[in-house]
């Protein structure tokens, strides 16, 4: 009963911000950097419709041809809109020129081709990595001025280009899928819509990205070259505004080295049990908005990145200037995250008044030794989150690609923390000075966890004024300059593990009476660590010291 009334309440809560859509600038409020403003692009007064160029609605004809003619007449003409009328509107890939506002009426439905062969392989980035897949269903490249508006619905037709794991599908649901055709992995696990698809899966070592076999082989593992289904590149002065995005072959929408970026007002779905269904990959971006969306979709849903490893640190352009409010995220592996694929940095990031619902994980960062990169400055304020099945906030710089629920291929081992210290150098990632105050969550796994590396502590980390109800309380592993505020644990375990972490802050931090011990130290390197007494009524019972740790590595005021 306790569940039900508070997913009730936060229902009601939802419904009640939903309504309250925020303008421009509320948007601005309260941002802790100098943050300019976004322009929005600006169209002539020429329209003219698909139908105007030969379109057919009804889903059976493809009219890549008449938008593309629809595209390029409104570019020569000098720029306005593209209207795609209500109705079932069947086509290939579609590609941005500048000055194109692509309206989509209520009612309207672009459904992309399920015919891989009218997508043709091209260079491109995916993953954080310079590679090759097919074109994406709606791509803009070194374009100006452009928009997606409108109360339709775009549909890139996903399940026909992504695999299905076994274990995230009913047995009525598998038994369904493996009767409508392609073929099986040898363990009958993953199911491929190709044997191309599968060929591809097997020739891969490195996630999504064929290194086992040569470029010149390619084209023989087409179909497992998932695109993201909208690709904007290298772009500026963009407006995404009223569509509802779903179903995407790969990530659903990846704004890549683009600056001036509007994201408002959409409705970006996936499937949950759909391999690689970001919602939202916002990639070596600078001065963005993102308010007023809703995410339900099958891997992170507002993700934050700037290239991998060597390719992301030769590139050298983070991701900056960001202000994020007033989303809602149902499923997702992470509700707002950054990482992992961060190389090139992400900083001056405003996160506020959005709500998670049976996320994964609540703020997710991630990274790993090889990285690299700098994530600074993210201030972060008014979360509320319900039933988050792992951690509502996880630091996690071991991160090797599994979901944070573990499914049944991946082994809790692969992401365990290696103790041994390796040489600090450019390929170690550092993440540092975030700010998080005003968080919420309860019917939690944990939580919190904050883990840096043995070489590279997570730095100046702040949590102030939080409340979690949760199964356990808070870990901090090789932590530097942690700071816990007014924050109210209530757990079966302890409310606060610190492990080899240093300059730790805690003050008023509450815990329920059943807490012994309420707080445990550990670790030898931990030190500097400064706690309240009046914030224990039992100091003997309720502080821990373990490993060795001597009582002079507490402060006690």
């Amino acid at each position: 009963m306790k569940k039900l009334g508070l997913s009730i309440l936060a229902m009601l809560f939802i419904s009640t911000i939903s309504a309250q859509q925020m303008t421009m600038d509320e948007v601005y409020e309260g941002v802790e950097f100098d943050m300019p403003r976004v322009p929005e692009p600006e169209f002539p007064d020429y329209s003219v419709e698909i139908t105007d160029f030969g379109a057919e609605a009804g889903g059976l004809t493809k009219n890549t041809k008449a938008i593309a003619d629809a595209i390029a007449d409104v570019h020569d003409n000098g720029g306005g809109k593209v209207v795609i009328p209500r109705g079932i509107w069947l086509t290939g890939p579609i590609e941005f020129k500048s000055n194109i506002n692509l309206h989509l009426e209520a009612g309207a439905l672009l459904l992309f081709s399920r015919d891989f062969d009218d997508y043709e392989l091209v260079e491109t980035s995916f993953e954080g990595l310079e590679t090759v897949r097919n074109q994406s269903p709606i791509s803009a490249r070194e374009v100006e001025n452009i928009a997606i508006t409108g109360k339709g619905t775009i549909d890139g037709n996903g399940d026909a280009w992504r695999p299905v794991k076994k274990g995230k599908m009913t047995s009525g649901q598998w038994s369904k899928l493996v009767n409508s055709g392609g073929v099986l992995s040898e363990d009958e696990k993953m199911w491929f819509p190709s044997e191309k698809s599968k060929r591809g899966y097997e020739s891969s070592s490195n996630f999504n990205v064929p290194d086992l076999i040569d470029e010149d082989e390619l084209a023989s593992v087409k179909d497992f070259l998932r695109p993201v289904m909208v690709s904007i590149s290298a772009s500026k002065t963009i407006l995404l505004d009223g569509p509802t995005f779903q179903n995407s072959p790969a990530w659903n929408i990846h704004p890549l080295m683009s600056e001036n970026v509007i994201i408002r007002n959409l409705n970006v779905r996936n499937p949950w049990y759909s391999q690689n269904g970001d919602g939202l990959d916002l990639e070596s971006c600078k001065n963005v908005l993102i308010y007023n969306n809703t995410f339900d979709v099958g891997d992170d849903a507002i993700c934050f990145k700037s290239g991998k490893n060597e390719d992301g640190r030769n590139r050298g352009m983070p991701t900056e200037n960001v202000i994020v409010k007033n989303n809602i995220v149902y499923h997702g592996h992470g509700g707002f995250v950054v990482g992992s694929e961060m190389s090139g940095g992400v900083r001056n990031v405003h996160v506020s008044k959005c709500t998670f619902i049976g996320t994964d994980v609540g703020l997710r960062f991630k990274s790993t030794r090889g990285r690299g990169g700098v994530v600074e400055d993210i201030f972060i304020s008014d979360i509320d989150m319900i039933n988050i099945p792992t951690e509502t906030i996880r630091f996690n710089m071991f991160y090797e690609g599994n979901s944070p629920v573990l499914e049944e291929d991946q082994n809790a081992e692969d992401e365990a923390r290696d103790e041994k210290l390796v040489p600090v150098t450019e390929e170690t990632p550092s993440f540092k000075n975030i700010s998080m105050k005003n968080i919420r969550a309860t019917g939690s796994k944990k939580a919190a966890f904050f883990m840096g590396l043995p070489e590279m502590s997570l730095k100046n980390v702040s949590l102030e004024n939080a409340v979690f109800e949760a199964e356990e309380g808070i870990t901090a592993i090789d932590a530097d300059g942690l700071k816990l505020i007014d924050v109210k644990v209530l757990s079966k375990d302890a409310a606060l593990t610190i492990y080899n972490s240093k300059n730790v802050d805690v003050k008023d931090l509450k815990f329920g009476d059943n807490h012994q011990p309420a707080v445990r130290i550990m670790g030898r390197s931990s030190e500097n660590i400064n706690l309240s007494r009046s914030d224990f009524s039992d100091l003997d019972k309720q502080l821990e010291l373990r490993d060795e740790v001597s009582e002079s590595v507490i402060n006690l005021d």
